[in-house]
């Protein structure tokens, strides 16, 4: 999958795992930052529920999840005033 990924995306893929000898909750680098994204993804209707037939057309819904949130960001930041 990592070669996969390379050779498709031109990105580097990482795979962490935590030690076999850990047991319980273990705080994994980066985890939080794909659990945070999938969590605001998770807000959008469009994607809570599994309407879709073909994979293509739930890509899209992400997609426009992802605009339609970076959109809100971009309209927060501009309607702070500069002093």
């Amino acid at each position: 999958m990592v070669d996969w990924v390379k050779q498709q995306f031109q990105f580097v893929l990482e795979i962490v795992t935590r030690a076999k000898q850990q047991k319980g909750f273990v705080l994994l680098p980066k985890r939080w930052i794909v659990e945070r994204t999938l969590a605001w993804l998770g807000w959008n209707r469009i994607l809570s529920k599994e309407y879709e037939h073909l994979a293509q057309t739930s890509e899209s819904d992400v997609y426009i999840a992802s605009i339609r949130m970076m959109l809100r960001r971009l309209d927060r930041r501009q309607t702070i005033p500069n002093f």
